[in-house]
């Protein structure tokens, strides 16, 4: 028998054994970095970033590249999440409000990045290889990737600082759009680069044929899914059959999409418009629901982003040809979209905010560095590779930080807000301000009715001579009480009252207060502090109170169109 158990051991692969541990160690790590983080008040992704990085190549290489690149599907799997939830954010309405904003910021802002890094690297590597064909490669094909932001550090901010308004609905549709026309930029540019390096692969036929196959397809076959995924889960109210249907419907679209050589992150975007344009209110809930599932996912896909980037190879002409496709791509970025803003007549607040938001990239910018390693020899390919990976460290750290600020500054940050997020973070002693109506036990049957027509409430506690509380008259005990007896106006609140069955105080949440009067089967609660009556809260009331707030973040993003 123990021999058996030692073979059964043996057969073991130690990877899986270190995949499992790197898991817990990528989550929880991460998990405490972006906390860590989000008390010196940084955005939380930054963290995670920082932990891959003392867990990877550039630290302590506990994350290696096997593993690495045993996740790679993974990061498939987070990146079209990340592509779906996009997508859910972008409403027909949306585009018709800003559609034409959308394509002169997109425009502006990834050509002139293009143009900058172009330029600027063209004029460096004549200068330090005097090689014209390599000068053309290297700034073609940098300045193409240079154009891509990254969807993912950018939306996760606006998440969790819960951002809404015009600079955040611009931000979503250009970072929803922009990989496409980097795509475009970069078949262009790797068709030029290629003939002149002499591949066979640089047909500049073949690119454009290629990309429109790649670009069409991603959205048929997107607007198809989302199409039959709306259609299933009209049939379903459960949260788990929600989860399992939309989880299983991108793992399929993603995995298509792999096998057909197509977008994935396009794919599994139009997928998430399409979800949320023909079924906008079943997909509220689709995605509220991805909401909760989604964050170890996020910190996993973070920290590994982190883990992959490796600084140990540079070398002078490495970082310089980093520095200066950093300074014109954030140059170019800032530049073309405050132009593309005053050229579509966008608000002010996204024309002074909105070129800080596009720092960050990632996904498709190293994608296209290891795509363009395949298409050119070592030198060419690896030269590509460490600029980008090194500038997206960079950048991926500053990237977050600057959409925070820019946020901030516009007056979006916590106004795309929910029922549950007011619930959650509202106490009961904010529902319960300047409302504290009680009955002295003493009162007398006129008194209390006089106090029911100028109160609203339903229910009332009931105090003794120390404010304590002793009991709950309601409105409609009251009312079996003066119809059975004739006596009634002799009567004190005392003789009528009924018992307390549980009490709250006033520092728990709306939500933990509901949840305890569910429990108890009870429409209301009284609120005592230190023996002391602070109040009663009532579900109408609570109702009353979320509505309120809800119009009132309304109103607030209003005021900013």
């Amino acid at each position: 028998m123990v021999t058996f158990i030692v073979n059964i051991i043996e057969k073991i692969s130690l990877i899986h054994l270190n995949s499992l541990f790197l898991i817990g160690l990528a989550i929880f790590g991460g998990t405490l970095g972006g906390r860590i983080f989000q008390k010196i008040k940084t955005p939380q992704v930054v963290g995670y970033i920082v932990i891959g990085i003392i867990l990877g190549q550039s630290g302590l290489k506990i994350i290696s590249k096997e593993t690495i690149s045993a996740f790679q599907h993974f990061n498939s799997f987070a990146l079209g999440l990340i592509g779906f939830m996009i997508g859910g954010e972008l409403q027909l309405d949306v585009f018709k409000k800003y559609g034409k904003q959308f394509i002169y910021i997109l425009f502006f802002e990834a050509l002139s990045a293009f143009i900058f890094v172009s330029a600027m690297v063209f004029v460096f590597c004549m200068i330090f290889l005097n090689n014209f064909t390599l000068s053309i490669i290297y700034s073609l094909i940098l300045g193409s990737i240079s154009s891509a932001t990254a969807a993912a550090g950018t939306t996760d901010v606006l998440w969790e600082y819960k951002a809404k308004g015009p600079l955040t609905t611009t931000l979503l549709g250009i970072v929803a759009l922009d990989d496409i026309l980097a795509l475009f930029l970069f078949a262009v540019s790797a068709s030029i680069a290629g003939n002149l390096f002499g591949s066979s692969e640089g047909n500049f036929a073949y690119e454009i044929f290629h990309l429109a196959y790649e670009v069409g397809f991603s959205v048929i076959i997107g607007a198809a899914s989302g199409y039959i995924l709306a259609k299933i889960l009209r049939k379903y109210r459960e949260e788990d059959n929600i989860l399992i249907f939309s989880i299983g419907g991108i793992l399929l679209i993603l995995g298509l999409s792999l096998l057909l050589k197509l977008d994935m992150i396009l794919s599994a975007m139009v997928m998430g418009i399409m979800l949320t344009n023909i079924a906008p209110r079943m997909s509220k809930d689709v995605f509220k629901i991805l909401e909760k599932f989604a964050p170890p996912l996020y910190i996993l896909f973070f920290v590994l982003v982190g883990a992959k980037l490796n600084l140990s190879k540079m070398n002078f002409f490495l970082g310089s040809l980093a520095f200066l496709y950093l300074i014109g791509r954030t140059a170019g970025k800032m530049i073309g979209s405050n132009f593309g803003g005053i050229i579509s007549k966008a608000l002010i607040s996204v024309k002074k905010y909105l070129p800080l938001c596009l720092f960050s990239q990632s996904g498709v910018a190293i994608g296209l560095s290891i795509l363009a390693g395949q298409k050119f020899n070592d030198e060419i390919g690896n030269t590509i590779i460490i600029v980008v990976t090194t500038t997206t460290f960079i950048v991926q750290i500053i990237g977050p930080v600057f959409v925070k600020v820019a946020v901030k500054k516009a007056g979006e940050i916590g106004l795309n807000i929910t029922e549950d997020d007011i619930v959650k973070t509202n106490k009961i002693s904010d529902l319960l301000k300047d409302k504290r109506v009680v009955i002295g036990e003493t009162m007398k049957i006129g008194e209390i009715l006089k106090l029911f027509s100028e109160s609203d409430n339903l229910n009332y506690p009931v105090t003794n001579k120390n404010d304590e509380l002793v009991g709950i008259i309601s409105v409609e005990h009251i009312k079996a009480v003066l119809d059975k007896m004739e006596l009634s106006e002799l009567l004190l609140a005392h003789d009528i009252m009924e018992p307390v069955i549980t009490t709250s105080v006033s520092n728990i949440t709306i939500f933990e207060a509901r949840e305890q009067m569910k429990h108890n089967n009870l429409d209301y609660m009284p609120v005592v502090d230190d023996k002391k009556v602070i109040g009663l809260v009532e579900n109408r009331n609570i109702n009353r109170y979320v509505s309120f707030k809800l119009l009132e973040l309304q109103q607030k993003v209003n005021e900013l169109d």
